[in-house]
């Protein structure tokens, strides 16, 4: 399960978190009702395909992805939703939609939302549709290190 192996990882880089579950949901919104966390304090992971290549946007839930702004910001020629069939089997263990935002765990690229890099916590899916973490966000941008763009 996905979701002991991102705690072990938590855990062995000595990261203080909470787990969350919660009646089953799918969509970001549905999920921060369903855990009883705002919109904007939860983040969801949005899968990318940049000039031909797989990556992870990591949003407030309550937010879409401008993918003109973000391909401009990195300086990418073409910016597009990934299709499912392209990252279903990246992921073993873990439900399609509700990947944790750890691309470095999958060899995938991380851009983060400014907007999230000023709370205090970040809160997001963990494998599954029943399960968040919450933990530090510096603690998430020391182990992920993703790069902050506008989008």
């Amino acid at each position: 399960m996905l979701l002991a192996r991102l705690t072990e990882f938590l855990d062995s880089h000595r990261v203080k978190y909470v787990t969350i579950k919660h009646s089953k949901a799918f969509t970001a919104l549905e999920v921060a009702e369903s855990a009883h966390i705002q919109g904007r304090e939860l983040a969801k992971t949005v899968m990318l395909n940049l000039d031909g290549r797989l990556a992870m946007a990591v949003v407030p839930a309550s937010r879409k992805v401008v993918l003109e702004r973000l391909a401009q910001g990195i300086g990418a020629r073409s910016a597009e939703l990934a299709q499912e069939r392209e990252f279903e089997d990246r992921f073993p263990g873990c439900e399609v939609g509700a990947m944790p935002p750890f691309g470095n765990l999958y060899g995938l690229e991380v851009f983060v939302d400014p907007r999230l890099t000023d709370d205090l916590e970040i809160a997001f899916n963990a494998g599954s549709h029943t399960d968040l973490i919450r933990m530090g966000y510096r603690d998430f941008e020391r182990l992920v290190q993703p790069r902050v763009v506008a989008m």
